[in-house]
């Protein structure tokens, strides 16, 4: 493999590749808590795992000294960050449920796949990201295998319940569109808080529906659960943000139901299923054209400001002074000059052009 070729990739492609594993693990996990924990609940306790998971993380990294690495969220990104949870930890789960209690579930099943959807439209017709044939090709055979994936051979149900599941992947869209916004900033502390706002949600919702909290090993388990399925895999979500844009972010993490329905022929007694494997290679083809973009040309760099973790690659030469120097990778508030040049590169901080 050629490394200058591909060197693009990083870190963005296994940022959003790991969001989708952790993801795709956690529905399984999920699954075999059900049993013990209302779905409603369940979902509270997940994301308060991931959020109070990931606080307990952020006290870690502060005592030794790594939270210095990442930008803090600024004054000017809470409107982002507000509209961001209300959309995403809101709105969404709160349209899931009531769409849930209205429809089959073979129909939400396999409704939920148009979140990805909503992320890449909102991506390429809102904010302008680039797009080719060769990208929508791949994104519609990711987004084939996982919705193959989903499928019951039962159709789906265009009732109200249907329409609720939609405006919740609408929702989801907008947010993970949003996010893209603050991506610039620390990951953990975005996703922790969307984590809390989100679990307090849910329990609250499912509380006030009169459901009953669960035993506390099995809340504690979900807990885990979220803290690693929903907690690391925002997380990391946010860095391939940062790195590759929302419309292509999105597209490998529909790579998460295939990933999580591998891990449920061993978890759980589940038969092999041939969709499985035609979902397989739809998703690996799609994969592959994402993977073998090569969008590189003669781009120009506007004087651009701003704060985010960096290391002194092409596009970060300024100075410091020599503490500030050795520690790599850091943040700080820093000026771009205007640069010209050419290379392969994806609609990241400092790729906002139009072409």
């Amino acid at each position: 493999m050629n490394q200058a070729r591909y060197q693009h990739l990083w870190p963005g492609v296994p940022f959003a590749l790991a969001s989708a594993l952790l993801f795709g693990a956690s529905t399984p996990l999920s699954k075999l808590l059900l049993g013990s924990v209302e779905p409603q609940m369940l979902a509270g306790a997940l994301y308060l795992g991931a959020g109070f998971g990931l606080a307990l993380l952020r006290k870690a990294s502060a005592l030794g000294g790594r939270l210095a690495q990442e930008a803090p969220l600024r004054k000017g990104d809470l409107p982002w960050l507000g509209a961001a949870v209300f959309f995403g930890g809101v709105l969404g789960p709160l349209f899931l449920m009531l769409g849930l209690a209205r429809t089959d579930a073979a129909s939400g099943s396999l409704l939920l796949n148009l979140e990805s959807l909503a992320t890449m439209s909102i991506a390429w017709i809102v904010f302008k990201e680039n797009v080719d044939r060769r990208l929508l090709l791949g994104a519609f055979a990711i987004l084939l295998g996982a919705m193959l994936l989903s499928w019951t051979g039962q159709g789906v149900s265009l009732d109200l319940g249907a329409g609720l599941i939609a405006a919740a992947c609408l929702a989801w869209g907008i947010d993970n569109n949003l996010t893209r916004k603050l991506s610039a900033a620390d990951p953990t502390q975005i996703a922790m808080i969307k984590g809390l706002v989100a679990g307090a949600a849910n329990v609250g919702l499912a509380l006030w529906r009169g459901v009953a909290l669960p035993e506390p090993w099995p809340f504690l388990a979900a807990s885990f659960v979220g803290f690693l399925g929903i907690g690391l895999s925002l997380a990391a979500f946010i860095l391939a943000l940062r790195h590759l844009g929302a419309a292509r972010t999105g597209a490998y993490f529909s790579l998460a139901p295939f990933i999580g329905a591998i891990l449920s022929l061993v978890l759980l007694p589940e038969p092999f299923k041939a969709r499985l494997f035609v979902s397989g290679l739809l998703m690996g083809l799609g994969l592959w054209l994402h993977l073998s973009e090569d969008h590189g040309h003669d781009h120009e760099h506007e004087t651009l400001e701003h704060e985010h973790s960096h290391v002194h690659d092409a596009h970060h030469q300024h100075a410091h002074a020599p503490a500030d120097e050795a520690r790599a990778p850091h943040s700080h508030r820093h000026r771009h000059a205007p640069l010209r040049h050419t290379h392969p590169h994806y609609p990241d901080l400092h790729h906002q052009h139009r072409h």
